[in-house]
């Protein structure tokens, strides 16, 4: 399909990226495939004139070979504007400098691009604080910096998993029980001594078995199939990157469930690409950066993940 459009991607450096593995290579992909031209964008390539948001776009094209995944024309100095879609794919760290970003991307949102997911969204919904939106889906969860609250938190539910609220892909994620004699010193690490924010989930015992599914959310739809991250016997964490192994498996009624309570709430909010993180059951982050699984969930089934994302994109962009 020949659309004529163009869409711009700010990302990390693709030539560092895991061919395997990468979820944006995948989206770029199947845009390529339906006719889009693509610009290449670094976080550093973004300035703000006059009002205007610019980029140093480099034209770009992807091909599905693990040996030489990509060619980047020269760059140029152009208006976001010009573009249809613009992707931002930038990892965390949610730092300021992310933030920064997102004022220029709102800037170009508001000269008429499609930017996915959407600049304030992104700024709006920590991906562990915003789970407080959707009580009804999670378990019990206390955000809190005082650490005598945490220390109460762990007696009352005897076992909880700890971690900070700029984290990913399972950094300093502790799983405590009553008793152990080292709450003390990781609620001090996490709070910086009470004067930060962390976050304190009951544990999930179903990590263990079922895993940490990873369910995607394109424009408020599930995909029909979950990634189950499993975690190591030498780990407690479900995150590819701390050595878990990703089992896709269909969506079960729970999943679906899920999706339908915070699916349309945050499509309304234009944020089209979103990954539910689901534990026995209960939602545990709601991930709206750069949520992954894309092309693991290819690999294990008969769907074009990446091809539905763009079709849902064309369908914005022609209700505009």
């Amino acid at each position: 399909m020949t659309t004529g459009k163009r869409l711009g991607v700010v990302m990390d450096p693709i030539g560092a990226i895991n061919y395997a593995k990468d979820s944006t290579l995948a989206m770029l992909l199947a845009a390529q495939a339906r006719g889009f031209a693509l610009a290449y964008l670094e976080q550093r390539d973004l300035s703000l004139r006059d009002g205007e948001a610019y980029g140093r776009m480099r034209p770009l094209e992807v091909a599905p070979d693990p040996k030489g995944w990509f060619t980047l024309g020269e760059p140029r100095v152009q208006a976001l504007s010009v573009l249809d879609v613009l992707l931002m794919r930038k990892d965390p760290p949610f730092d300021t400098e992310y933030i920064y970003s997102t004022y220029i991307l709102e800037r170009a949102e508001e000269a008429g691009v499609l930017v996915v997911n959407r600049p304030q969204g992104l700024r709006d919904m920590n991906e562990k604080v915003y789970t407080a939106w959707f009580p009804q889906c999670c378990a019990p969860t206390l955000i809190t910096r005082d650490m005598a609250d945490m220390g109460a938190f762990l007696r009352e539910h005897g076992k909880i998993v700890v971690k900070p609220l700029h984290g990913m892909g399972g950094r300093s994620i502790f799983v405590l029980e009553q008793g152990d004699h080292n709450a003390n010193v990781v609620f001090e690490t996490l709070t910086d001594y009470g004067r930060g924010f962390a976050i304190a989930q009951r544990y999930l015992p179903e990590i263990a078995l079922t895993g940490d599914a990873r369910v995607l959310l394109i424009d408020g739809q599930p995909v029909p199939y979950a990634l189950a991250r499993i975690p190591s016997a030498e780990d407690h964490r479900g995150n590819l990157a701390a050595g878990a192994r990703g089992v896709g498996r269909p969506l079960n009624e729970r999943d679906r469930w899920l999706a339908g309570q915070i699916g349309p709430a945050l499509a309304a909010r234009g944020m089209l690409f979103v990954g539910l993180d689901v534990i026995g059951g209960f939602v545990t982050e709601i991930n709206v950066t750069s949520p992954t699984g894309i092309r693991e969930l290819e690999k294990q089934f008969p769907i074009n993940i990446g091809e539905l994302f763009i079709q849902a994109l064309e369908r914005r962009l022609a209700a505009r």
